[in-house]
Parts: structure tokens; C-alpha cells; sequence
């Protein structure tokens, strides 16, 4: 045995001897003389441990740290007692104290005369081993991480020690803060943030922090949590309304930076015919930005559609004159001769001659094929193939979408025009014939319905576009002082069914933003996304459009932590979480949870056997919670530093009896709410905005000098 304890020390300390062991529970008697209360064999009175405190098995290493999960009585023959002959007593039940433990860990010494911990148990006690009481300093020591950097709290069953974490280990891997509502979840989420920033404010050796915080809040509880910080520090994003409005800046996620899978989402394309459609549109347009061309690009958009059409018919010919199938064939090659036409405004000079060939020599097979207006007799193959071959080799020859697009794809973020895409899209279907146009007006008009929304409308099409560069300056953040440390999103204005898209472009743009950083420096930049009401988001059976947020944070959740990316993930419904998202967490920040699902499932998501310490959840008291797994060398139950109100995110409760009593006043006025909410308001704005311009001109037209003698002669700047 190591120099840890001494034989007196043992002796003076000792409460009881094992009784029986198993890896995930050790048995103890009580001696008879061991305290009922408060202890003062350790050198200063000592409140005996109770359940959840802590006690030391010494062992060769030094001692096995473990927490009492149960303690009671039972009755057992009277016991010997050591130096005593107890004569004459019958033998009769005896109540006999014995509890159980958890081992955690083992606490060692150091060259210093100090202590550590270490998680894990190298080697279990045996039968009859003293347990012992640990002194104030190891005590302390249990408790205390060698490696916090900032404190999140006390541990009240260990002298209120204060519990320290390193931020490495917090947010260098993926954290889960779960508890019902009302438990302190979203406290701990502001406070742990504002915490470990003004903890590194203060060992800074630059100018400014290099931090990344990127808060997802669907409920818009942050937005006054970190006012103090200042605005350099903390960026506010959210739909704006009114124009007036500065507190925060427009959030704007462009719809040419989503991919192809958040498109198909958002517009819920069918994979028939408009999901192709659509992702053919994405790229065409695409393509058409990076040639800076837009006439070639329509005029290759047109040419490619129509070698696809050909290319159809070839496939499965039809022959028969008075089929449906050849009646809509010949109304497509007569729409493509007249289109050609149309088309014709968007061919450059030099390629004039070559086109009007093109036209010549589609017409020359269709005149021979027709007998009269819009009736023809039947194609051969070659007559189609020639057709088709006349478009590929004009299409070949403008060199449209050869080299310098080729690279590009529908999930590339480049710059088009929102508004082309829909009557693109139509344009597409319109050439491929048949009923394929009826699917596609209904894919358009439902665009057309969600893009009508002005809370929509501003984030995807907003009046300011943003390139790719500065999004990621002003939602990533770089060197740049005027950069912030935290980035709040307020999501709360979001239409409920394209929120999910929004969060997903969001965390899909920032793993990939981090991804390339890591690519091009072959180093990893630190950045946190905290994503509020989790559970709203990453559902573990969903059927809608929030799949693609799912798969989003799988994605992180698997792969961000090779990269530098970590999330915070706060939830009151655990149970209704993703198992995959889940199980990556590495630390979980429990406060109270009531329902026996979710309760069930934290159990077995925790590394550690704490089927003790998890049963106190049901009863914990708001700021009180669990620290377990790699953030903390052991499981603890943590008293949450106080946060001032003005520093709390906005999820008090509401306060009923003092509205009913008429302590606090409520005046309602539903004609102010329903005109906000019909859009009253901003149109009257915009009116009076109006009439205010109009009457400045009509005054400035009508000004009458209050002088006759001031009124300028137009004769005197006359030359003679």
C-alpha cells in the first residue's frame, strides 16, 4: 500500500468493512460504533456521508472512491465486538446498518502531499476491507477536476466544493443538457457560454477572444441573455418585420445556397417528374451564373431539353398515326420548330447562320412527314435520330456547359435569381411534353405559396443579397474585431412548416464552412452550435420535412468532432431524441426529468453504473443537475452557479396570481394584436411613409420666400 493512508489514520476513520463486491455494486456493514450523524474522528466535525456523498476503500493503489446509492437497516444476529465477551445475551434479531455503493474511481496520492482522481476501477476490494470516511482535503479532491478551467458550480454533498470543467472537454466533444421544463436547462446552456467567456477573457493574450458560439433558439429566449457582452461580442439575427426594428439584423439564408436535398424538402418535388425537373433547373441555373451569360444558358437549357425529348421517342417509337402516343409526339416536334424561333433572340451573331441551318434542316424532316396542318405520317427512326443529331452537334459547337461548369452540381452555392427558377422549371417541363407541365404547375404553385410569405421572403430572397464570403464572416466569424464571439439566431418567426429546412441549411452550411477551414489550413477552428428544443428538430421516428434536419445533425454528431465542430443539445424529451445523435454525446448535464421514459433512456445512455444517483432525478431542484461522462473525472451532482435575471434566457413562468390579483398590469388591446398580425400596421407605415415624401415635394415646389426682395431675378444671371 501506498503512502495515502497510515494504519491509525485508517483505524481513527473507519465506519465498516465490506461485505460482499460486484463490479457495479459493493456491500457494507456498518460497525455498530460507527457515527449516526455527524462524525469527529476526521479532525473536524463531519456530517456523516448520505446518500450520494462519497467514502474510500483503501487498496494498494490508494483508494477506491465510491457513492452510497442505498442505506438501511437489517436485523441480523447480534454481532461480537472486538475485546468484549458479551455473556448471558440471548441471541435475538439485532438491527444491523449496512449500505451500498457504486465504485467511481480511485484517488491517489501525489509527490506534493496532494490528491487526484482517476476514473475507472483498476482493482476491486475484498471481503472484509476497511471503509473509510475521506477527510475535508480528499474530499475536495473527489470533487475537484485538476484540469477545470472555469466553474459551472458546487457539489453539495462534498463541502460544496466548487466543480470546475475544462472547455476542451465540455465542448470539444458533444454535450446534452436534458431536463423538463422549468428544471434550469436553458440557464446552464447561458451560463456555461457566458462562463468559460469570461474565464478566458481574463488569460486572453490577444486582443480579443477567438470563440464560436452559433445559438439555434426556436423560441427566441436568448436575445436579451447577453446584452451585457456588448454588440461586438454578440450578433443578433432574425426576421425583421419593420424595418425599424435595429436590436437585430435580417437573417438572411439565400435559397442559392441550399443544396438539392433541402430543395426536394422545401418543395416537397415528387420523384416521378419533378424532382428531376427541379434539380435539372438548379443546375442549369447554376451554370448559367458562373458563364455570365444568361441568354446562353436559356438557349442551351432549351437545347438540351429538346435532345432529351428526342432521345424519348427514340427509346420506345410510336407508329401508329391515330395512338395518343404519336399525337403528342407530333404536338412536341411542332412546339420545339416554334420554340426554335423564340429562341432565336438568344443566339449570339456569329453563330446566326449555324442556327437558322438548325432550324432549316429540322423543318425540311417534319414538311416531309406532313400532310396537313398538324398531322403527319409516321416517323422512322432515322428521322428522329437525325433530328436529335442536328441539335446535339449545334448544342456541341456553342460549347454551352462544356469545361468551366462541368465541375458544378445542384449543391453547389452559387448565385441565381429566385426569381427564374419557377418559370424555368415550367419551361423545362413545357418542352418535354405530355402531362409532365401538370405536375409541374403543382410543384410551382406550392413554391409560389411559400415564397409569398414575407417572414419567408426577406431569409431566402432578402432585399440585400449576401455572398458566400461574407455569410461566413458575419455567421461564422473571423479575425475581424467587429465579429462576435456568440451568434444568436431567432428562429421564432420562421413559418412551422420550413423551420427544419432553415436549421438544417443553417448547421449544414456551418459543418461544411468548418469541413473546408480544416481542408485548407489542416487545422480544426473551435466552433460550438447549440441547438435549442432538440428534440422539436432531430425526432428519432419523423415522416415530414424534418428529416433533413435529422440527417444534418447525424452528420455532425458523427464526423464534427474530427473537424472542430461540437454541438450543445438541450431537450426535455430525451426519449423522442435520435439514438444516434444521443449516443455521441460524450457528456450529459441531467437535470430534473420526471417522465419514466425519458428517465429509462438517460439510464442507458450513461457510461457509468449510477443507478443510484440517476433515481434522485425525479426530485431535483431547479439549478441543481448530474455532471456525468468525459467533461468531469466522475459523476457529481452539481449546485449551478446563480445567473442574474437579466443574464437568464426568457422561460420564467408565467405569473397567474399576480396578473389575477391585479399586482401586475396586463392591458389588452386585441385591435393593436390583429392589425399586427393581418400586416395592418406595415402597410399603413409604408402609406404614411408615402404621404410623408409626397408632401415634402409638394412643399419644396411650393415654397414662397417670406420676402419679396430675397426672390431672385432669373434676369441677372443673364451674359448681357
Amino acid at each position: 500500500m501506498n503512502n495515502l493512508f497510515d494504519f491509525d489514520e485508517i483505524r481513527n476513520l473507519t465506519i465498516g468493512t465490506v461485505e460482499s463486491v460486484s463490479p457495479t455494486e459493493i456491500k457494507v456493514m456498518l460497525e455498530t460504533n460507527a457515527p449516526q450523524n455527524v462524525a469527529i474522528n476526521t479532525g473536524v466535525p463531519t456530517h456523516f456521508p448520505k446518500i450520494n456523498g462519497y467514502v474510500l476503500i483503501p487498496n494498494e493503489q490508494g483508494a477506491l472512491v465510491a457513492v452510497i446509492h442505498w442505506i438501511g437497516i437489517q436485523h441480523s444476529n447480534y454481532p461480537k465486538r472486538k475485546g468484549f465477551k458479551d455473556f448471558d445475551l440471548i441471541d435475538l434479531p439485532f438491527p444491523l446498518r449496512k449500505m451500498s455503493l457504486t465504485p467511481l474511481g480511485v484517488l491517489r496520492k501525489k509527490k506534493d502531499n496532494s490528491f487526484e482522481i482517476e476514473r475507472g476501477v483498476y482493482s476491486f476490494p475484498s471481503v472484509g476491507d476497511n471503509v473509510i470516511l475521506p477527510t475535508d482535503r480528499q474530499l475536495t479532491a473527489i470533487v475537484e477536476n485538476p484540469d477545470g478551467k472555469f466553474e459551472i458550480g458546487r457539489a453539495p454533498i462534498a463541502s460544496n466544493s466548487p466543480i470546475k470543467v475544462n472547455p476542451d472537454k465540455l465542448f470539444g466533444r458533444h454535450l446534452a443538457v436534458l431536463g423538463n421544463t422549468g428544471s434550469g436547462k436553458s440557464c446552464s446552456v447561458a451560463g456555461m457560454i457566458r462562463w468559460s467567456l469570461q474565464e478566458a477573457e481574463k488569460n486572453k493574450t490577444k486582443e480579443q477572444l477567438n470563440a464560436r458560439f452559433i445559438i439555434l433558439d426556436p423560441n427566441g429566449e436568448y436575445f436579451d441573455a447577453f446584452n451585457d457582452l456588448g454588440d461586438k461580442k454578440v450578433r443578433k439575427l432574425t426576421v425583421k418585420l419593420d424595418e425599424t426594428d435595429s436590436d437585430f439584423e435580417q437573417l438572411k439564408i439565400p435559397a442559392w445556397m441550399w443544396n438539392s436535398q433541402e430543395w426536394i424538402n422545401f418543395s416537397q418535388a415528387a420523384p416521378g417528374a419533378q424532382r428531376p425537373l427541379l434539380l435539372q433547373s438548379l443546375l442549369n441555373l447554376k451554370r448559367g451564373e458562373n458563364l455570365n451569360s444568361s441568354d446562353k444558358i436559356r438557349l442551351g437549357t432549351f437545347l438540351k431539353s429538346t435532345s432529351n425529348s428526342l432521345n424519348v421517342f427514340l427509346t420506345s417509337l410510336p407508329t401508329q398515326t391515330r395512338t395518343q402516343p404519336f399525337i403528342e409526339m407530333c404536338k412536341v416536334l411542332d412546339n420545339i420548330s416554334n420554340d426554335f424561333n423564340f429562341h432565336r433572340q438568344f443566339v449570339d451573331d456569329n453563330d446566326m447562320v449555324n442556327y437558322d441551318n438548325l432550324i432549316e434542316n429540322f423543318n425540311t424532316i417534319l414538311t416531309k412527314r406532313r400532310w396537313a396542318e398538324g398531322r403527319y405520317n409516321p416517323f422512322s427512326f432515322e428521322d428522329i435520330n437525325s433530328l436529335k443529331n442536328f441539335v446535339d452537334n449545334y448544342y456541341s459547337d456553342i460549347s454551352i456547359g462544356i469545361t468551366p461548369s462541368d465541375s458544378i452540381n445542384p449543391d453547389t452555392p452559387l448565385y441565381f435569381e429566385l426569381d427564374d427558377l419557377i418559370p424555368h422549371l415550367e419551361q423545362l417541363a413545357q418542352n418535354q411534353g405530355g402531362n409532365i407541365l401538370q405536375f409541374v404547375q403543382m410543384l410551382s404553385l406550392r413554391m409560389r405559396f411559400l415564397f409569398a410569405d414575407e417572414r419567408l421572403n426577406g431569409v431566402v430572397q432578402p432585399k440585400e443579397d449576401i455572398s458566400l464570403v461574407d455569410w461566413l464572416n458575419l455567421y461564422i466569424g473571423s479575425n475581424n474585431a467587429e465579429n462576435g464571439q456568440i451568434t444568436l439566431i431567432d428562429l421564432s418567426l420562421i413559418p412551422s412548416d420550413i423551420i427544419h429546412i432553415v436549421v438544417a441549411v443553417l448547421s449544414r452550411l456551418t459543418f461544411e464552412a468548418i469541413q473546408r477551414f480544416r481542408k485548407i489550413y489542416k487545422k480544426e477552428l473551435p466552433t460550438t452550435i447549440v441547438l435549442e428544443e432538440a428534440h422539436t428538430f432531430l425526432r428519432e421516428f419523423s415522416f415530414d420535412n424534418s428529416n433533413i434536419c435529422l440527417e444534418t445533425f447525424e452528420r455532425i454528431a458523427r464526423e464534427g468532432r474530427k473537424f472542430g465542430l461540437s454541438m450543445v443539445l438541450s431537450s426535455q424529451r430525451p426519449s423522442e431524441l435520435s439514438q444516434t445523435v444521443l449516443s455521441q454525446c460524450n457528456t450529459f448535464l441531467l437535470h430534473r426529468i420526471v417522465n419514466d421514459k425519458d428517465q429509462d433512456l438517460v439510464k442507458r445512455l450513461v457510461p457509468d453504473s449510477l443507478s443510484g444517483l440517476l433515481k434522485e432525478l425525479p426530485i431535483l431542484p431547479s439549478r441543481k443537475a448530474i455532471l456525468v461522462g468525459w467533461a468531469f473525472p466522475i459523476p457529481v451532482l452539481v449546485e449551478m452557479r446563480f445567473l442574474e435575471k437579466k443574464h437568464q434566457p426568457r422561460s420564467n413562468d408565467p405569473d397567474f396570481w399576480k396578473v389575477w390579483t391585479g399586482e401586475l398590469e396586463r392591458e389588452v388591446d386585441w385591435d393593436k394584436i390583429g392589425d399586427d398580425w393581418q400586416g395592418k400596421n406595415r402597410i399603413e407605415n409604408i402609406e404614411t411613409e408615402e404621404e410623408k415624401q409626397d408632401s415634402e415635394v409638394v412643399e419644396l415646389t411650393n415654397l414662397e420666400p417670406e420676402d419679396d426682395n430675397e426672390i431672385d431675378n432669373p434676369d441677372d444671371d443673364l451674359p448681357f
